[in-house]
């Protein structure tokens, strides 16, 4: 075998974000950009040398390319065994099932999730280690530093492999492995929950996935049609493109307009649902009815212990710290434990490895459960089936009588895009700055209880987070979040959170409307960045 030491020149911009390195194509096509990035991951994670790797990615464009190098560079490193995706492919939720049931010691997982594809669209790229999980914080540190004072990386000489053919090859000692991307997540859906009662629900009801032309509408194919017997028009868009087909892959109510139209229609499905381009995130909806992430959070949480996976009931449930304290109140109600942790679906992994969660989620469209370490868009989908099956409700039955039993936590999250960073962090200095000064004021009728800027400790390993979102709380009954997206390829996403608890639930949403006067008057959002109002309200 013929094993290259490359020289190569260090980038400055390769840190890791929230879920893993995002940049655009042209950026990741520099030249040794990759290349670097990989190995700075296989020398910070030696135990890779004789053990076992899973690889996918969205299939987005540049994915197949970055397999190709991906494989070689792994050879180089050691790795005995290759489980890859038939074409390349892996849904997020899948990669981490197999890496949990391969016992493998990690994996890379190629996508930019919901960001848009193509030519002139995002690239991604994160290593997951053993146990399925993103990897923490320690890990993305030590590979950030190494990136930058890389002057060589390793990499095999080798044909490229062929990836549309099923089956096993030796490659100069390495094992690799392809396999059809959906079996083994078919099978743990199918263990999860009660396919012959969702079979019969279907017999008389309608649902639709749209899968945005991105990783899920195999797995939603294979699922929905092949093993529930829905029809064939119950999955839209089902096929990969490189570019999503031109769309933007996140799934909410500006993105998936059409969909969310179709819902307000006499003549609308049972339920709607759609998944992003790694399909980890997704969108719930009933006739005339938008369910928001914290609130498909909080009532699932409510019927978790009815689905065959979980008749154990909940050992525990967590939220990221903007996501709406909905799930709080189930949490309660249950006398279960509720944990708050920082945006990033890696700050559950210790509690869910540790036993203590069954279900967690965030506001950014993310939940699942312990069945895997990343939040999973089409899992959320079939729990949501399956507890309107065994509910004898339609969707719009089953929120109003969660809201009237828990109470109602309106919600609404604004983004601000594009950024310059300066602007960004002068809103963010300036409102930090008055954090101090702002608890036992008033502001038309609300009571500033807290404010401060978020820190985390660890339960299970003690380590700490800070910087994590500034927060302006009124107790119980209101609270204003502003935080930097981590997920951007460029310039700066400021999100502001409003969020506004209704024990009685009101007929519109007025409450949130006059929050989000005073958040302004505290943050000078608007007045700082120059901007009339958010670029995008989900």
């Amino acid at each position: 075998m013929s094993i290259e030491l490359c020289a190569t020149q260090p980038y400055s911009d390769q840190k890791p974000g929230t879920a893993g390195l995002r940049k655009t194509v042209r950026t990741i096509a520099q030249p040794n950009y990759l290349e670097n990035f990989v190995e700075a991951v296989f020398r910070n994670v030696p135990e890779l040398n004789g053990a076992c790797l899973v690889l996918g990615g969205d299939g987005r464009h540049y994915n197949a390319v970055a397999i190709q190098t991906i494989i070689a560079m792994a050879i180089a490193h050691g790795v005995r065994h290759i489980v890859v995706g038939q074409h390349g492919w892996l849904s997020t939720p899948a990669a981490s099932l197999l890496i949990r049931e391969r016992e493998a010691a990690g994996g890379f997982i190629l996508t930019a999730s919901h960001n848009p594809a193509g030519p002139e669209g995002d690239f991604g790229i994160k290593f997951n280690v053993a146990g399925g999980g993103q990897a923490p914080a320690a890990l993305t540190d030590a590979i950030h530093a190494t990136t930058r004072s890389l002057d060589q990386y390793r990499i095999a000489r080798i044909p490229e492999v062929a990836l549309d053919i099923l089956g096993e090859r030796n490659v100069e000692g390495t094992r690799i492995e392809v396999i059809d991307p959906v079996d083994a997540y078919a099978d743990c859906m199918a263990q999860l929950f009660d396919f012959a009662a969702i079979r019969q629900w279907l017999d008389t009801h309608r649902v639709v996935f749209d899968a945005m032309h991105a990783i899920t509408g195999p797995y939603a194919r294979r699922i929905l049609i092949e093993m529930l017997g829905a029809p064939e028009a119950s999955v839209r868009n089902a096929e990969p493109l490189p570019d999503f087909g031109g769309g933007h892959p996140d799934p909410n109510l500006v993105y998936a307009a059409e969909l969310v139209q179709e819902m307000h229609c006499p003549a609308a499905p049972d339920l709607a649902a759609a998944s992003d381009g790694d399909g980890d995130r997704n969108m719930i909806l009933g006739p005339g009815c938008f369910v928001s992430p914290g609130d498909s959070l909080a009532v699932l949480a409510a019927h978790l212990n009815r689905l065959p996976g979980y008749r154990e009931g909940l050992r525990g449930v967590a939220r990221s710290m903007p996501t709406s304290r909905a799930v709080d109140a189930v949490a309660e109600a249950l006398d279960v434990p509720c944990f708050e942790t920082p945006t990033g679906w890696k700050y559950f992994c210790n509690l869910l490895d540790d036993g203590r969660l069954t279900l967690c989620g965030e506001e950014s469209f993310g939940t699942s459960s312990d069945h895997v370490r990343e939040k999973d868009g089409l899992w959320a989908a079939l729990a949501w089936m399956n507890v309107l099956a065994i509910s004898g409700q339609s969707l719009p039955e089953l929120m109003q009588a969660h809201w009237q039993r828990f109470g109602r936590h309106r919600y609404e999250r604004h983004d601000y895009e594009g950024l310059p960073d300066a602007v960004a962090d002068a809103v963010m200095d300036g409102l930090k700055a008055a954090l101090p000064a702002l608890v036992g004021k008033h502001f038309d009728g609300l009571e500033v209880t807290q404010a401060d800027d978020f820190a985390y400790v660890d339960p299970v390993d003690g380590s700490r987070a800070e910087g994590q979102g500034l927060r302006v709380v009124f107790g119980h009954q209101a609270r204003i979040i502003l935080r930097r997206s981590g997920t951007g390829t460029g310039s700066a996403t400021l999100r502001l959170y409003l969020e506004y608890f209704e024990a009685e639930p009101a007929a519109d949403d007025a409450h949130l409307r006059h929050l989000a006067k005073i958040a302004e008057s505290i943050t000078q959002l608007c007045a700082r960045s120059g901007r009339d109002g958010p670029d995008l309200r989900t």
